[in-house]
């Protein structure tokens, strides 16, 4: 048996406001929906997500499906980038970025290095691998930190993975105990590694 994993990247959200509290737009809303329909059948055992509302409200859907409620985990929330709780302007974030993926180390002031946000997210994922052993779980994320948690288990997900990703995005990662088996876009366009 596997544990499978499928990693769902929150839909598209409002570019402004607070990074906890942005929801997500109609087009995020109506992907939901999607993301909903494209797990129906996968016998889902368990919703987790960060607690980033964004993230909630993509998988939410999953969870009233199989009549359970979202497990919110603390970190697996997105890399925190800078001090400020509002989201980075693209103009900022693209050579933020750059510079994260050649130094994972590096980091802003008041803010997170790749090293530290990895860190924080496959300690909760590996404690998922084991709570939910042989079991299919969704997993309510965002593009950082799912590309650092995939990194993990294999470095070529990589700044151009990331970058790759759409919103929403979905991948079923296979795992046997700890280690990453296949991975495989279920979200639009087939991708299999």
């Amino acid at each position: 048996m596997s544990t499978i994993v499928y990693m769902v990247r929150h839909g598209d959200s409002p570019k402004e406001g607070n990074e906890r509290t942005r929801g997500l737009t109609e087009k995020g809303y109506e992907d939901a929906r999607r993301v909903a329909e494209l797990l129906r059948d996968k016998k889902i055992d368990v919703v987790v997500s960060s607690p980033y509302l964004r993230s909630i409200l993509t998988v939410d859907k999953v969870a009233l499906h199989i009549g359970k409620e979202v497990l919110i985990r603390e970190d697996l929330r997105e890399r925190v980038f800078s001090s400020s709780e509002n989201r980075l302007e693209d103009r900022d974030l693209g050579p933020l970025l750059e510079k994260s993926f050649e130094d994972f180390n590096f980091s802003l002031v008041g803010g997170e290095s790749n090293a530290a946000c990895q860190k924080r997210a496959v300690q909760v994922l590996k404690e998922l691998l084991h709570t939910y052993k042989d079991k299919n779980m969704v997993i309510g994320t965002h593009g950082a930190v799912m590309t650092l948690m995939m990194n993990y288990f294999d470095s070529s997900f990589d700044l151009d993975f990331l970058y790759s990703t759409t919103k929403p995005d979905i991948y079923r990662l296979a795992f046997n105990d700890e280690e990453l088996v296949t991975v495989e876009r279920v979200w639009g366009k087939a991708f299999v590694k």
